[in-house]
């Protein structure tokens, strides 16, 4: 199946546009390229609606990327952006294009382009400093830092999490995590006791005992970074993977589940049961091997994997298998989090009777790291550490974002405009069921799946050419 999908937060036109411009365009056909327009409108404080000036790309962003090709392979650019004009919803190329975003730089705009209230926070004297002087977290955070914690990530922490760590990106967050994951089961094998010499000084070697042979499961379809250790945990795109030495690490089949999940519940049940029992197959036989499963790591929906998600109760019994094996049950929020499912955090639907070990998060968090239980807390100074652990400009943003979620009560918004939104996406798939089905959606992260690539291909550009950009999800 090939699927594209919308996964911005704030969008309050994505219910209307579906209906309307997917039926005014058609879907059988592929209208032509609208002719160029002379009045840009570039310089508009609010844009309402696409404006187009050429074919997107346009020729100045054809131009830059036979520029930028000279100096790396630059042949997944899309379009050149004039960031400036940018506004709210909209994105504007180099070649005054005026495009409605539904897919906000890979679902990391928490809200939208060049929203008044981080200019402010940007533009602050206050912010200056943190913003001039990058800081090591680690061993010289200013002044401060605890505050400013405390107003952003821990203001919007998962119920039940105090704990939190901040880096770069959602790989670094991912990689981090896992790395607690090892150190806590270690910590619990050695009950107590201090780790022995010849643990620290064989594991400078990659010896044992101090490096042991431990594993993390995941899920097919995966995707959940492209550094080292979280690689072996992504399974959908074989650019990402190719030719990369990777650990053998248990992999499991992501339940093959059917949308509405209700109208297929018994077999979406079956397969999820399926699933569950290969899971506990699979650690069984890595522990029995002596590469024991020290992490389940999971997205409440796998985004770049095809939009594909499981019930609660699925997740709430991988969190079981977990305990019951002395494995960390680690929730990838990276792409789900802030919002878009119209919780904070997607994993709140589940409505666990305990919160996961670890929920990772980046994108639009404005940087990386995870939250973590109380217990697991690393006692070394140095374990989980690198140059910057973060950036606290970036929570100079955060605390503006946050605030503007809160005042403005944005996550009911997503609620509202998400069932318009799915609403909208099924009345079109019983209108072109020919070629459309398996729509589904929380909040506004919703996804629809498209006959076969070709069809699906046509759709994307013809929308990119009235001045939509939305994403393609791959191939399941």
């Amino acid at each position: 199946m090939l699927k594209f999908t919308q996964r911005h937060l704030l969008s309050n036109t994505v219910g209307v546009w579906w209906k309307n411009r997917l039926e005014k365009c058609g879907l059988a056909t592929i209208t032509s390229v609208p002719k160029p327009k002379q009045d840009r409108h570039v310089q508009s404080d609010i844009y309402s609606k696409p404006i187009l000036c050429t074919p997107v790309p346009g020729p100045k962003s054809i131009n830059k990327l036979h520029e930028l090709n000279k100096f790396q392979n630059a042949d997944a650019v899309t379009f050149f952006v004039d960031y400036k004009h940018s506004k709210g919803n909209y994105v504007v190329d180099v070649d005054g294009n005026v495009i409605l975003d539904l897919f906000m730089q890979i679902s990391s705009l928490p809200l939208g382009y060049n929203h008044p209230s981080l200019i402010k926070a940007l533009y602050s004297p206050e912010n200056m400093d943190v913003l001039i002087n990058r800081p090591n977290l680690g061993s010289f955070p200013p002044d401060d830092f605890t505050d400013r914690l405390k107003r952003t990530l821990l203001a919007v922490a998962p119920p039940g999490l105090h704990q939190v760590y901040t880096f770069g990106c959602g790989s670094c967050a991912n990689e981090f995590a896992l790395k607690m994951a090892w150190q806590t089961y270690r910590t619990n094998q050695r009950k107590g006791r201090p780790p022995s010499q010849d643990e620290l000084t064989s594991c400078i070697l990659n010896k044992t005992p101090g490096c042991q042979p431990y594993t993390v499961l995941s899920f097919n379809g995966a995707t959940h970074g492209r550094t080292l250790g979280v690689l072996a945990c992504s399974h959908n795109r074989w650019n990402v993977k190719l030719d990369s030495p990777i650990m053998d690490w248990p992999v499991v089949e992501f339940p093959l589940i059917k949308y509405p999940y209700d109208q297929h519940a018994q077999v979406n049940r079956f397969e999820e049961n399926k699933t569950l029992e290969e899971v506990e197959k699979q650690v069984w036989t890595y522990n029995k091997n002596e590469k024991p499963v020290t992490a389940i790591i999971v997205e409440p929906i796998q985004g770049e994997g095809g939009d594909r998600r499981a019930s609660a109760a699925f997740y709430a019994q991988l969190q079981q298998i977990c305990k019951q094996n002395g494995a960390l049950f680690i929730v990838d929020e990276v792409q789900t989090g802030v919002g878009g499912t119209g919780k904070f955090w997607a994993h709140e639907h589940w409505q666990l009777n305990e919160p996961p070990d670890i929920v990772t998060f980046a994108k639009k968090m404005l940087q990386g790291g995870f939250y973590y239980k109380d217990e697991i807390r690393c006692m070394e100074a140095g374990r989980i550490y690198n140059t910057w652990n973060g950036d606290p400009g970036k929570l100079v943003s955060l605390e503006a974002v946050i605030d503007v979620i809160k005042e403005n009560d944005l996550l009911s918004q997503v609620q509202q405009v998400g069932e318009k939104l799915l609403f909208g996406m099924m009345e079109i798939q019983e209108q072109f069921s020919q070629i459309l089905h398996s729509a589904r959606g929380q909040g506004t992260f919703c996804a629809i799946d498209v006959v076969d690539q070709e069809t699906r291909d046509a759709i994307i550009q013809r929308l990119r050419n009235v001045g939509k950009y939305m994403s393609l999800m791959a191939e399941v």
